[in-house]
Parts: C-alpha cells; sequence; structure tokens
C-alpha cells in the first residue's frame, strides 16, 4: 500500500479520474433529538440500523476512495461516534493515510476515544457544534436529558489531551441571548483562529419525510432582518468583506445553468448511510443518487450479510457515472424569470439541493432564500427599496 507522502505526489499528478475528498455519512441516527435537525432519526432506531451499511461496505468504499487518490474523508452523520464500529473505520481511514475530519456532537467522546485521537491525530481539527452555554438552553434544543453535562465531558477530554478541535453553534431561541457568551468561551480554544460558524437559515428535512418538522423548522429561521444584524455586528468589517466579495466576480446572474458549485468538478463526492453516492451532503433527490450497493433494493440488504454476494457499482464507475451536472439547465419558468436573470445569485444561498428539500423539485426558487439575499443586498446599497436583483436595468448599471 503507498504511504501518505507517495499518495500525496501521486494526487498532485494531473492525470486519471482524482477524488479530493469523500464525506460518509456513517448513520442517520442521533443520540440527540434536535428542534431544527434536517436528517436525525432517533439512535435507538433499529429498522434504520439495519438498513446501514456493514462495517466490510464502509471500508471497501474507502479503499476504493484510497485508489481514487482521495486524502481526507468527513465523518458525519447523524452522530458518527453511535457506530460501534467507528474506532475500526477511523482507523483504517487512518491506516489508508487520510485525514479524518470528524463531525460531532462531543457527548460520545470517552476517555478511550481521547486517547485514541492523541495517539493516532485526525490531522484535521473535529467539529463540534454547540447547542447552549447552559443546562437549560442545550437540552430546551437537544431535547435529551444529560446531554449537556455529557457534551462538557467530551470536550474537557480532548482539551486535556491538547487534541485539536474548532466549535460552531446552531443559533436558535433557546440559545440566542447567549451569543456573547459563546464567542467569549470560543476564544479560549487554542485552535480558533476565527470568529465560530453560525447555522440560522436552517434546512428543512432533505428526505422530505416530516412535514411538521419542516414548519417547526421554519419558524425557528432568522428573519432576513436577523440574518442581517448577526453578520454586520461588526458593520465596518462586514462591508469591507462584502465589497471584496462583488469585486472578485462572485456576483452574476448564473443563467439557465444550474449547478454552479464544487460538486461538478466530480473531486468529491457523498456517500449516505445506506451506501448511496450524492453529489454533496444536501442532495437526496433520487435522479441524481447511485446505489453502490445496487444488488438488492433500498433496505432489503442485512448487516450481516457479505457485501461480495451481491454486485457493486465501483466508486469510480459512479463518479464517472453521475449525471453531467454543469449541463443540467432549469426548466422552471420562475426560475427563468427570476434566479437565472439574477445578479445576486454568488449572495445567495438558492441551489438544488435546498430547493429540493423545500419543493421537491430542482429549479423552484426558494422564496426565504430570496428573501435574505435581497434584504443582505438593500443594506449594502447594491438595491433600492423597490429593486431586485433579476430587473435587466439593474445588471446593466451594477
Amino acid at each position: 500500500m503507498p504511504t501518505y507522502h507517495q499518495r500525496v505526489k501521486q494526487f498532485q499528478k494531473p492525470i486519471g479520474s482524482q477524488l479530493g475528498q469523500l464525506d460518509l455519512e456513517l448513520t442517520e441516527r442521533c443520540n440527540n433529538d434536535c428542534i431544527h435537525c434536517c436528517i436525525n432519526l432517533p439512535a435507538h432506531d433499529a429498522n434504520t440500523r439495519a438498513r446501514e451499511m456493514t462495517t466490510a461496505q464502509i471500508k471497501d468504499i474507502l479503499h476504493q476512495a484510497a485508489d481514487l487518490g482521495c486524502l481526507r474523508v468527513r465523518f458525519t452523520g447523524g452522530e458518527p461516534l453511535l457506530r460501534p464500529d467507528f474506532e475500526e473505520l477511523y482507523l483504517f481511514a487512518r491506516r489508508l493515510g487520510m485525514k479524518v475530519l470528524l463531525f460531532t456532537n462531543a457527548r460520545l467522546i470517552t476517555e478511550h476515544l481521547a486517547d485514541l485521537f492523541a495517539r493516532i491525530p485526525p490531522r484535521v481539527e473535529i467539529e463540534i457544534t454547540v447547542y447552549g452555554m447552559t443546562r437549560e438552553s442545550y437540552e430546551a434544543v437537544s431535547r435529551a436529558p444529560g446531554s449537556f453535562a455529557q457534551f462538557w465531558r467530551g470536550v474537557h477530554l480532548l482539551l486535556e489531551r491538547n487534541i485539536p478541535f474548532i466549535v460552531k453553534q446552531s443559533l436558535l431561541p433557546p440559545n440566542r441571548n447567549e451569543l456573547d457568551q459563546f464567542e467569549a468561551w470560543a476564544k479560549t480554544i487554542p485552535w480558533m483562529k476565527k470568529r465560530p460558524g453560525y447555522a440560522m437559515n436552517f434546512d428543512l428535512r432533505n428526505r422530505r419525510d416530516d412535514e411538521a418538522k419542516n414548519r417547526a423548522v421554519a419558524a425557528m429561521r432568522f428573519s432576513p432582518d436577523e440574518t442581517i444584524a448577526l453578520l454586520a455586528r461588526d458593520e465596518a468589517k462586514y462591508r469591507k468583506n462584502m465589497d471584496e466579495f462583488r469585486a472578485k466576480k462572485f456576483m452574476g446572474a448564473p443563467g439557465d445553468k444550474l449547478f454552479n458549485c464544487g460538486a461538478c468538478a466530480g473531486r468529491s463526492g457523498c456517500v449516505d448511510a445506506y451506501g448511496r453516492l450524492q453529489p454533496c451532503m444536501g442532495m437526496r433527490a433520487p435522479e441524481l443518487t447511485i446505489d453502490l450497493l445496487n444488488g438488492k433494493g433500498e433496505g432489503e440488504q442485512g448487516r450481516g450479510e457479505d457485501p461480495t454476494n451481491h454486485p457493486t457499482t465501483k466508486l469510480r464507475d459512479a463518479l464517472g457515472n453521475f449525471p453531467a451536472l454543469h449541463e443540467l439547465r432549469a426548466t422552471s419558468p420562475e426560475y427563468l424569470r427570476r434566479c437565472a436573470q439574477c445578479f445576486l445569485k454568488g449572495l445567495c444561498e438558492q441551489c438544488p439541493a435546498k430547493a429540493w428539500a423545500e419543493t421537491g423539485t430542482l429549479d423552484t426558487p426558494v422564496e426565504y432564500l430570496c428573501a435574505v439575499a435581497h434584504a443582505q443586498a438593500r443594506y449594502l446599497g447594491w438595491l433600492g427599496e423597490n429593486e431586485y436583483g433579476w430587473e435587466k436595468k439593474m445588471r446593466d448599471e451594477r
């Protein structure tokens, strides 16, 4: 097996099909039941557990990714540490020479796991999402009694062993008044080199599986004005950054081209907990996924079966057979009238994945995201109060 440095050298050669990063959702189950989550399923859901990839199947995908030059894997979920084979999968990826980025709530970090990370470092900072700075606020979000104490235990185990990690926060009604307290604490973490990242414009359920939860998530999103208030807390810096953003030509109408993101390059991908390859973590549309374990239909393959008993689709072939994302075009009249003509596209989070989660189509405008983008543009003086970014006269003037 090539060494890490040999594979870095190989990866730098502009030959063949190379995979820069692979995202692996080890499970959709989580030990939290967060009020805003777009994907979580109950931690002890036996049916979901039975559908998840086996250890052998995940190892096979990791090995294929390594053969494609992949140097970094992101283990996410749900809560990836719920997998009883997490340590085995982590060590397998590290022995392949991969850096491992772990997304976790830190509740299941034990002394044993912390010692493992100290002995064999992930080589990338662990990313921990924080749901509150007090037990009351944290557990109002997580809806899991005892979760706050477990979160702090995990954090302290990492700090004690000097294991690099960074923190981010989901801003929700129970914790919004703790922003200053959270940022003051984040500054004490040695590996936090900049202000924490925040989630506030929450995604709906990306499996489109719970309309009641979707209504609850939508009600907790920041309004456009609240979004601006957070982004522009340091107004001078915010305006300077946005002027630089515009000067780098990240703005501009995309036309009818649907995908304008890194997924078009084909150098990354996401495999969900059931072995389906997606362009990114957010994109669940069936027409844009490929089943790597396609010997049987969804949910039929048990965890105890030998995956070699069924035909599989190789990762290289699946990446090569993805629909040509850069060639996909919008057909929705409303998208073509608005989004395709809007010079605010670089500012707007509208994308096929978010459109599918919200509407079930790839090209329906997401009204909430449109409102947030236009509110920012008006605040920055890029638009007048009653102007819209898709009006031709404004694109020409700007």
